[in-house]
């Protein structure tokens, strides 16, 4: 950290450079407009698409990130920025046409106890 005394101390670091809260990049927004993000999603970015304003650099990781699908919670574990952050990041990302998610599929009914057995067993054998 740069000691220079001055108010701004606390933003910059040497190594980092200035230092953002997330309610900045989101515009002060505490969740995606219009858009859930399970934290199993799979997200993708849309080929060939170009972005119609210049992102921001979190977005531009994500969509390098998502060139093969990616979970929702590895991207937030891959930014290192929480999940709330990311889920609106991406609700941009979204709305702009930039990537694609894809939602997991919905189990019709709950495992058996037979499955939820051979599942424990499984793990077990680990």
């Amino acid at each position: 950290m740069r000691s220079t005394g001055s108010a701004d101390e606390a933003w910059y670091d040497d190594d980092a450079g200035p230092v953002a809260r997330p309610y900045t990049m989101t515009g002060g927004r505490t969740a995606p407009t219009g858009h859930q993000f399970d934290l199993i999603s799979l997200v993708v970015a849309r080929r060939g698409v170009t972005p119609p304003t210049p992102l921001f650099p979190e977005q531009a990781r994500i969509v390098e990130l998502c060139h093969d699908p990616v979970s929702v919670a590895e991207v937030g574990a891959e930014l290192d920025l929480p999940l709330g952050t990311v889920r609106v990041l991406l609700g941009d990302l979204l709305t702009a046409g930039l990537i694609e998610t894809h939602d997991p599929p919905m189990l019709s009914e709950l495992p058996t106890e037979d499955l939820l057995e051979a599942i424990l067993v499984g793990l077990r054998a680990l």
